[in-house]
């Protein structure tokens, strides 16, 4: 294969010799003149259809109506009490080796992924006392699930004893769409019920990942828990370990990828509202931003959750009833903090640069930024200081916000028991509710990249995709897919996509699946 590097298989591949490359459209260039498209929504689902169109010789528009790119993954500017302006965010992301589409996207101003580093260890606490580690843990399956339990205090010979082997069997052969026909109208507790997974090693090993979907296990659909532990644990070969950015987002990402986008005339505009948009009697549409009327050959709509329902809701004449119906079923996820905190001296050396946390009153992680991300390094070494985030997902909407701030801090104290006498520079909460919640029985709901007009296409990581992909991964791939049915429909070259395996590894495990489904 020829072509870019970002296009070539072994720019986008990991360590996996089982991954799966899905190849881009030949594409036949037909029809004249250059296309036009409006990308709404400058998040990781939007910049990567960008990019792929821009690449293509479309004319992109892309409208954020943020001041900053990168959506849930963006930064933005601040001033502390001392006088020091940095970057906030909406908090810690994991780059998992296995996202290799939005890896892929990454390279294009980062060929090496120099700007990404790769922590040591991904370590678990429980309140009991109980640790696990994957940093020792066998990458490939089988010898990964085997590994972690033999290694993990969390599994105990007689808890395994006590599983229900059978009723576990759909785990070892996860295939996407099956696994929601067969999972979707369980919630994953009840599933792990079932099976009679350890207690113990659920709550440290399993609430940890799940709780990452910003939703109650009870809540969280078991095909998404099934398909998370394929993706990370029991069908890819990457392994748990991840990379972090060594810059706050805007500096290592998305502010060199807005420039890539300008120089293949994209017009990019941050701060931008996109208020309606409406089919066009001669085909197209016409895409109110700002007081402004333009009119696209088409438009993709990457948009997080209440987004999409407003602005479907107020573009009145946008899709068939049946899909606007299903997108103003669409519901968020529960709320979500991030503290951060600047504090006047370091945390204990020893302390990991994360750490997943369990039965902590709501703490969920704690991720000591100075320890891989250069401007929170930099104010700590100027100060003699530290820079410290901690994350509570799934708070219960109904919890007084303020009481919950407290509640997160002092958590912070009981893991970190040096932090307890540390002056607070400056601190800042970050209250969101704007994440997609993979309800019991919700994938039937939920739209597909495509719809019923070929001009207009939906990406995001709550879009419907019959790829084994989830969370920012599942951002770049649907966005790179809603390019794709544009560009094909214009005779264009698509984008090369690549995934995990997509089915169980090891045949046996599969036929045992199988018969366990019958």
């Amino acid at each position: 294969m020829t072509g870019p590097a970002h296009q070539r298989p072994a720019a986008r591949r990991g360590r996996d010799r089982r991954a799966r490359i899905l190849p881009a459209h030949p594409g036949a260039r037909h029809g004249q003149g250059r296309p036009t498209a409006a990308v709404i929504g400058g998040g990781i689902a939007g910049l990567a259809a960008a990019t792929a169109l821009a690449e293509r010789g479309v004319r992109v528009t892309l409208h954020e109506r943020e001041p900053y790119l990168g959506g849930r993954a963006g930064g933005w500017p601040t001033r502390l009490r001392d006088g020091s302006t940095v970057t906030m965010s909406r908090g810690f992301h994991a780059f998992f080796r296995q996202y290799y589409n939005l890896r892929g996207l990454l390279r294009r101003t980062d060929p090496a992924l120099a700007r990404l580093h790769g922590l040591p260890d991904y370590p678990l606490l429980h309140a009991d006392g109980l640790r696990d580690s994957f940093r020792h843990v066998p990458r490939t399956p089988p010898w990964s699930a085997l590994g972690f339990a033999a290694l993990s205090p969390s599994f105990r010979l007689r808890d395994l004893r006590l599983m229900n082997p059978v009723r576990a069997l759909p785990l070892l052969d996860v295939r996407v769409p099956d696994v929601y026909r067969r999972l979707d109208d369980i919630s994953a507790y009840d599933f792990l019920e079932t099976i009679r997974f350890p207690e113990r090693a659920r709550h440290l090993a399993f609430e940890v990942f799940s709780r990452s979907f910003f939703a109650d296990p009870r809540r969280l659909s078991a095909a998404e828990m099934a398909l998370m532990f394929h993706i990370y644990f029991l069908g890819s070969a990457e392994g748990l370990l991840f990379d972090v950015p060594r810059s706050p987002y805007p500096a290592a990402l998305w502010g060199p990828l807005a420039g890539y986008l300008r120089q293949h005339d994209a017009e990019v505009r941050t701060g931008s509202t996109v208020e309606q948009v409406t089919p066009a009697r001669g085909g197209g549409f016409d895409v109110t931003a700002d007081g402004e009327e333009r009119h696209h050959d088409a438009a993709v709509l990457a948009l997080d959750t209440a987004g999409l329902r407003s602005l479907v809701a107020r573009s009145e004449q946008l899709g068939d009833p049946g899909w606007r119906e299903r997108v103003a079923r669409l519901r968020n996820a529960p709320p979500f903090l991030v503290t951060r905190l600047w504090l006047d001296r370091p945390v204990a050396p020893d302390r990991p640069g994360f750490l997943g946390t369990s039965g902590f009153g709501g703490l969920d992680n704690i991720s000591v930024l100075n320890r891989w991300e250069d401007e929170a390094a930099r104010w700590a070494a100027r100060t003699g200081g530290s820079v410290v985030e901690l994350h509570a997902y799934a708070v219960d909407p109904r919890a007084r916000r303020t009481a919950e701030e407290r509640r997160l801090v002092e958590q912070l104290h009981c893991v970190y028991p040096e932090t307890r006498a540390a002056g607070v520079v400056d601190v800042r909460h970050e209250w969101r509710e704007d994440c997609p919640l993979f309800e019991v029985g919700g994938y039937a709901e939920r739209p597909t990249v495509r719809t019923s007009d070929p001009g207009l296409v939906v990406a995001g990581d709550g879009v419907r995709c019959e790829l084994p992909v989830a969370l920012m991964e599942r951002a770049a791939t649907t966005g790179f897919q809603a390019a794709n049915v544009l560009l094909e429909g214009w005779g264009l070259r698509g984008q090369t996509l690549w995934t995990v395996p997509d089915r169980g590894r090891a045949a046996v495990l599969r036929q045992a699946a199988a018969w366990a489904s019958r």
